[in-house]
């Protein structure tokens, strides 16, 4: 299925990690799979998880101003607890925090996002097999997976229908621009029934964008922390958290500047990619503080650059210009980004047409700039004039290309 335009010019999204793990600041799900606490100390915190301060709307206005044109939250994680009253299972947060969410996203103009665990680490029927090819002598958790001779087929039927039922309320009740699955790991897309459960949804909401968790059906990449060196071809995603957790965590105080923010933001959109960036929310709903700055200060920073960001595509590869670039829809356009004031004439390589004009993004100011070298089906350097200090971005300035023609690549290895 084709890739929903919406998604590609969306260019930020916003993650919401939200769950009972936030009531102790405990690592969600895995911190009981691995034994680090108790599950039954983990699963006392859905008593404690009050939402008593929950205000969607206020989310919705922070990531609007964030620049952000989605987001996605955590319905379910691996713990099996529903951020919904449903009707199928036994673990829920007692009441709908979905709907609201839902609603203001769509009154700020965002698209809906909800992520969903294939996996579900709390589910009695859960455990009932195993991923085929997976060597014997390796060990099994027993919140996952059983000895091969102990499967049960008919268990993990009635998973699947418990899956199917809690997938038909979130597409029925939130019609989801994007479903963001996770935990695909632990099965086969045989035993999970893909492509069945691409129609299901799809039956409910047809433009639905699926990352590539949904493996066969996936539309785009997730790469996950890790910037990628070299982008992946067509469209994807950089999740990546704000500080080091995805989730609530009172102890972890080691944010991301807006400064390393902004480049990530632009090292992302430049390789052609999305940054979906994470929020941890405490339990009563609120965004604490220091992430609120960040993604305030990442959003002023779009807002003085939106040109350079919405409606452009990937650009420069790497080897013509000394950091991230982006290139307008009529590839008319280069907007390069410079993280640091420079010392001198900054250079691009490799264009084979005209330069029309350099100026600033923001200020207007008009730079000269030049070409030297060149011999024949080799261009010469472009030349420009470094931006003088009024005209600095405080975080990283923007220079805007304008060409006579469509941006044309020069890939070659010179004359021998």
């Amino acid at each position: 299925m084709a890739m929903q335009p919406w998604f590609t010019d969306a260019k930020l999204g916003i993650f919401v990690h939200w769950g009972i793990y936030a009531v102790d600041g405990v690592q969600e799900s895995w911190s009981f799979y691995d034994d680090i606490v108790p599950y039954d100390r983990y699963m006392s915190q859905l008593d404690r998880f009050t939402a008593s301060r929950y205000d969607p709307r206020d989310w919705a206005r922070l990531f609007a101003r964030a620049g952000a044109k989605y987001a996605v939250l955590t319905s379910r994680h691996h713990d099996g607890v529903a951020l919904w009253d449903t009707a199928h299972g036994d673990l829920n947060v007692g009441r709908d925090l979905i709907a609201g969410y839902a609603d203001a996203l769509r009154e700020q103009g965002l698209k809906v996002g909800l992520y969903y665990s294939h996996s579900d680490w709390s589910h009695p029927d859960y455990a009932s097999t195993r991923k085929p090819g997976r060597p014997p002598e390796l060990e099994d958790n027993r919140y996952s997976e059983v000895a091969a001779e102990d499967e049960d087929l008919q268990a993990w039927e009635r998973f699947l229908a418990y899956r199917d039922g809690q997938i038909r309320e979130l597409t029925s009740r939130y019609k989801p621009d994007l479903l963001w699955f996770d935990g695909e790991w632990d099965r086969s897309e045989e035993q999970w029934r893909i492509p069945e459960l691409a129609a299901l949804i799809r039956s409910e909401v047809p433009d639905v964008v699926f990352n590539a968790r949904m493996l066969s059906e996936g539309d785009y990449a997730t790469p996950e922390q890790g910037a990628p060196v070299v982008p992946p071809e067509g469209p994807w995603e950089l999740c990546l958290t704000i500080n080091d957790s995805w989730g609530h965590q009172h102890h972890d105080h080691n944010h991301k500047s807006v400064d390393q923010l902004i480049r990530y933001f632009t090292e992302t959109i430049g390789g052609g990619g999305n940054l979906l960036l994470s929020v941890g929310p405490r339990e009563d709903g609120t965004i604490p503080a220091e992430q609120a700055e960040r993604l305030e200060g990442l959003g002023a920073w779009i807002a003085r650059h939106a040109e350079a960001v919405y409606g452009t595509e990937r650009g420069l590869p790497p080897g013509h210009h000394y950091g991230p670039s982006t290139l307008s829809e009529d590839r008319r356009t280069l907007y390069l980004i410079l993280f640091d004031a420079p010392r001198a004439e900054i250079n691009v390589r490799g264009l084979l047409g005209k330069v029309r004009k350099v100026s600033v993004l923001g200020s207007g100011t008009e730079l000269a700039h030049r070409v030297t070298g060149g011999l024949h089906e080799t261009p010469g350097i472009l030349w420009i004039e470094p931006p003088a200090a009024p005209d600095l971005d405080p975080h990283a300035t923007v220079l805007a290309v304008e060409l006579e023609g469509e941006l044309e690549l020069y890939r070659g290895a010179g004359r021998f």
